[in-house]
Formats: structure tokens, sequence, C-alpha cells
């Protein structure tokens, strides 16, 4: 028995187990939403670890690997590989915490914050796009809803 495929948006006759379970709606959706901007960070020269990096530290607060692999989505040791190939690059830097003289924090250099500020301003026009027909409500709503969903993760 075949199935066939129902064009994308169309109700289904029998709904799929995946169309209504959340983790593989959101999977989807981040896929969806980074498949369309991952052209402009290749055209930039980085690669998506290298612009997640970068983004999450464009704010230029400094950050442990610790934190910087949790918010950038890698695992520790393949993100102290990035971030040394990074610091030869001169797009981070790493320093000592002024708050605990023991820790050690990656910051963004000029030169990081220079390559990735066209990015950010793409970023931001592209997720205007995406949201263009949605509500402001709908969208505050949907990202305070993502918010609690990563901090209830962090949590665990």
């Amino acid at each position: 028995m075949s199935r066939s495929r129902k064009p994308a948006g169309a109700p289904a006759a029998e709904s799929r187990f995946i169309d209504g379970y959340l983790s593989y709606l959101l999977a989807r959706a981040s896929h969806t939403v980074y498949s369309e901007f991952h052209a402009q960070v290749q055209a930039a020269g980085l690669s998506q670890l290298e612009w997640r990096l970068l983004a999450t530290l464009s704010d230029g607060d400094g950050l442990t690997i610790g934190e910087l692999a949790r918010e950038i989505l890698t695992q520790q040791p393949t993100l102290t590989k990035l971030v040394q190939r990074m610091e030869k690059a001169g797009w981070v830097r790493r320093g000592e915490d002024p708050a605990d003289a023991r820790r050690t924090l990656v910051f963004e250099t000029e030169q990081g914050r220079a390559t990735v500020a066209a990015l950010l301003a793409q970023a931001k026009a592209h997720e205007t796009s995406l949201l263009q027909d949605f509500s402001e409500r709908d969208v505050t709503a949907l990202k305070k809803i993502l918010r609690t969903l990563i901090s209830r993760g962090d949590g665990a």
C-alpha cells in the first residue's frame, strides 16, 4: 500500500504521528528556517558553527566554553577546536573572567564583530520576512513559548 504525498499545508486524511509531535515540528521548523538562511552564512565565508558562535558573542559579553557549547548546540571538544581556529583567524579571543580569575571566557574581537555584523542584519531581515504573515502578538507568544521550553530543558 503506497502513501500519496499531500501538498504542504494540506489537511491529512489520516494524521501521522510526526504531524503532531512537538519535537519533530520544532526540528523541522528549525531546519526549514536555517536552510533558507544558510546560503548567506556560506557567502560570508562562515560555517554554521562559526556563525552561531559569532552571533552568540555579538552582544559583547564573554562566555565560558561550557556556556558557549550549550548556546551553539555543540560538544565542548568540538567547540574548543573551533575557538582555537577562530582565535588564530582573529575572530575571537580568550580572556580571564573579571569575576573569577580561574575561569576563561571567550570574547568576540573587533574583526569578529565586523565579520558577523552584516549577517546579523540579514538574519533579522530573514526573520522579519518569515514572520510577516503572523501578528506581533503571535510572534511574541511563539518566542515566549520557545524560550520557556529551552529554559526547562536547560534546567533538566
